[in-house]
């Protein structure tokens, strides 16, 4: 059990994990607004000021600022929500594959157990906290539902992305982290 909470030194490739983890963040944000086209986690009214967009205004940032939008298609698009949206994808995604290179733990169900601890310390404590989003008993089940399993499927995606890249660009195999006992 120890190889899972610490791997061997020799196997550690932290340059190349950076790298995968830019590269997933990537993938990861866009997978995380796909999933938000069929299960929206904001009724439209709260959506008019995203989480993102209310985070930069509590930092002193305009509405003007963080509403601003670019035309793609006819359609106005929040360009400094996506900003964001990719920056906090890319930044977990590398703190991830990082992580994953000292401590296979991280891996845990196939990085699932990792997303879902990413929603619930962003959406169920941090951010109610700051006052960016109402308290966790005042969210509509809807929005954690989205969010739980939207933060789940994000990570899902994120680990099959990197273990695949790096097997791929080290012609090594990782060894699997095993369920700890819990059977699907």
């Amino acid at each position: 059990m120890n190889e899972y909470i610490r791997s061997e030194e020799f196997r550690r490739r932290v340059m190349l994990a950076v790298l995968i983890g830019i590269i997933i963040g990537i993938i990861g944000a866009i997978v995380k607004f796909g999933w938000e086209v069929p299960f929206p986690p904001r009724t439209p009214l709260r959506d008019a000021t995203n989480p993102p967009q209310q985070l930069l205004q509590q930092m002193g940032m305009s509405f003007d600022f963080t509403h601003l939008t670019y035309l793609y298609n006819g359609n106005p698009r929040p360009i400094i929500s996506f900003a964001v949206h990719f920056g906090f994808s890319i930044a977990f995604g590398v703190i991830y594959a990082v992580i994953a290179e000292y401590r296979p733990i991280i891996r845990l169900w196939q990085g699932t157990v990792f997303g879902v601890a990413v929603w619930f310390a962003f959406h169920v404590v941090l951010m109610p906290l700051m006052g960016t989003v109402p308290a966790p008993w005042d969210q509509p089940f809807a929005e954690h539902f989205s969010e739980f399993f939207g933060h789940a499927f994000w990570m899902w995606v994120m680990e099959l992305c990197r273990r695949d890249l790096r097997n791929r660009m080290t012609h090594e195999i990782e060894p699997p982290v095993p369920s700890l006992g819990v059977k699907l």
